[in-house]
């Protein structure tokens, strides 16, 4: 049948199924999630009108300045990204294309994955608060500590909420605050040993710092690489793998003595 065609009207009729090839590969789901800078939350505040940090058992100290943890938001977990959706956003500095699987764990439910960030959350929060009671010396036989911030889930937050509950009981150390008065912002997982962890998403979780005000930012060492690609003006990258180390370095920024580790 082709044969009896010109070859303009060949091309036309094999033109069609490849539109169609096109076409489908442009609009059908891939297997990705879109991100962009999500929100900050200062942990020595209130979020939505409750205190991240409540501490019982033991006398806690007004503090000055912020501890800002930072998240990023992604494209749900059941949501179509299409071959536009990953182009259009491939190239922007504020979006990142990550693989689904990179963001939700696969294979599970909405629900499920819900549950399982909550989860996370929730094992964070325990961790960061034995890591704080631990570094100080006091025991959680003695001091109560609970940690809330609605709607985030996830182990990102460990540092920043292990850093917050420091400043409340014990400042620097020498009666003045963690932060100097400074804002600072940033990321990690916690254990209770106090080694920080890699979390992902740095480069979109610096701008959200820098857009709320953070002029310190404390990063996983093992993702210094990440954070400097798209780095805000006017934020500082501080590498950290330990929590002594974070708590140093916040010391010495607020002192104006000692080393600060750069990325």
């Amino acid at each position: 049948m082709l044969s009896r065609l010109t070859r303009s009207q060949a091309v036309a009729v094999c033109a069609v199924p490849v539109a169609a090839l096109i076409a489908t590969a442009v609009f059908a789901p891939l297997p990705f999630s879109v991100a962009q800078p999500g929100t900050t939350a200062n942990v020595l505040g209130d979020n939505k009108g409750t205190p991240v940090i409540t501490i019982s058992g033991a006398a806690t100290r007004r503090t000055s300045g912020q501890l800002r943890m930072v998240t990023i938001e992604a494209t749900g977990p059941d949501a179509r990204v299409s071959l536009g959706d990953v182009l259009g956003n491939w190239f922007r500095t504020d979006r990142a294309v990550m693989p689904r699987d990179a963001v939700y764990p696969t294979g599970n439910t909405v629900k499920e994955i819900e549950q399982h960030n909550e989860a996370q959350m929730q094992q964070s929060q325990d961790a960061a608060a034995g890591a704080a009671l631990k570094y100080l010396g006091l025991s959680s036989d003695k001091v109560r500590i609970t940690l809330k911030l609605a709607g985030v889930g996830g182990p990102s937050a460990g540092l920043l909420f292990t850093l917050g509950i420091i400043d409340k009981l014990d400042g620097d150390g020498g009666g003045g605050d963690l932060t100097g008065g400074r804002t600072i912002a940033g990321t990690g997982t916690i254990d209770t040993a106090g080694r920080v962890g890699a979390v992902g998403g740095v480069a979109l979780k610096t701008q959200a710092a820098r857009r709320d005000g953070a002029t310190v930012f404390l990063v996983p060492k093992a993702e210094c690489a990440d954070a400097r690609a798209e780095l805000p003006k006017g934020l500082r990258l501080v590498p950290v793998t330990t929590l002594k180390g974070a708590v140093d370095s916040l010391v010495a920024l607020e002192k104006g003595k000692g080393s600060v580790p750069s990325c």
